[in-house]
């Protein structure tokens, strides 16, 4: 049993970003004296700090956590760099560019696996405390399953972005799975199809707590189950998977039954992890 392993976060974790708006109405506010011998006038401003229809980090309780959240397919890039594995995502994106809005991909993003020091020191400069990101199970593994190695490269850029948010004072929030299931898994077996899914889910967690977990307390097992079981797995997204009778006209999947099935092993690969 590792040390760390109540830390796990059971539920999805919003983290926020708010911004005061720096704007305000003289006319509604000023309070005018006028010095008859002059003929002049003066107003008196009340601040941002004394003005309560704005938001300042007093207005939150004690301990809140002002953060970013990002997922690693639509950051990272270096989608085919640092020996990582495809993602159902990189070959959807490259099969299927017309259901794109713009025809674009993830190959680049934002390229946070380069200028994750930038990214980090800008988060510094607007004062967040924490930032949320989710490790990209094909990095880890490039196939999806301990059969195909650890990639030592995947373990080093995500060892590298986590001391890097330390040193600058920000928490890490690790999301372990956002959608972006490693596509060899899903040719060899359908992955969240199958319950296959749920021993593979749970090794690549294992290596990522054993890992990250010395330095990383907190944990979302998964990013919005319900809209991965039924958006990303069918409805015709990524996959390719739904009922003849949906938008997509898919010629293969059910969409009766098969996102209950998706639903199902995502809770049992999530409650693999609480013994880890």
């Amino acid at each position: 049993m590792m040390e760390f392993r109540e830390s796990i976060v059971l539920v999805t974790l919003l983290l926020f970003t708010v911004v005061a708006a720096a704007t305000a109405t003289a006319t509604a506010t000023a309070t005018a004296t006028a010095t008859t011998a002059t003929g002049s006038a003066s107003a008196s401003m009340p601040t941002h700090e004394d003005d309560e229809s704005h938001l300042h980090r007093r207005s939150f309780p004690k301990g809140f956590i002002f953060g970013a959240a990002s997922s690693a397919y639509q950051y990272e890039g270096a989608a085919k760099e640092g020996s990582k594995g495809p993602s159902i995502w990189d070959n959807f994106t490259h099969a299927h560019p017309e259901k794109i809005a713009d025809g674009s991909n993830g190959d680049v993003a934002v390229d946070q696996y380069h200028r994750y020091k930038e990214d980090v020191h800008l988060m510094k400069e607007m004062g967040i405390d924490a930032y949320r990101f989710s490790i990209s199970w094909p990095r880890i593994l490039p196939n999806g399953s301990l059969s195909g190695g650890i990639n030592k490269e995947g373990i080093d850029y995500y060892n590298n972005l986590i001391n890097e948010l330390l040193s600058q004072g920000l928490q890490p929030f690790v999301t372990l799975f956002h959608w972006d299931t490693p596509q060899g898994l899903d040719e060899q077996y359908g992955s969240f199809l199958s319950p296959r899914i749920v021993e593979d889910y749970h090794d690549y967690v294992e290596v990522c707590f054993r890992e990250f977990g010395d330095r990383v307390k907190h944990w979302i097992t998964f990013n919005e189950p319900h809209v991965f079981r039924l958006w990303v797995c069918f409805r015709h997204i990524c996959t390719g998977r739904c009922s003849s009778w949906e938008i997509g006209r898919c010629k293969n999947g059910d969409s009766s039954k098969e996102p209950y099935i998706v639903g199902h092993h995502i809770l049992l690969a999530h409650d693999s992890c609480g013994p880890i």
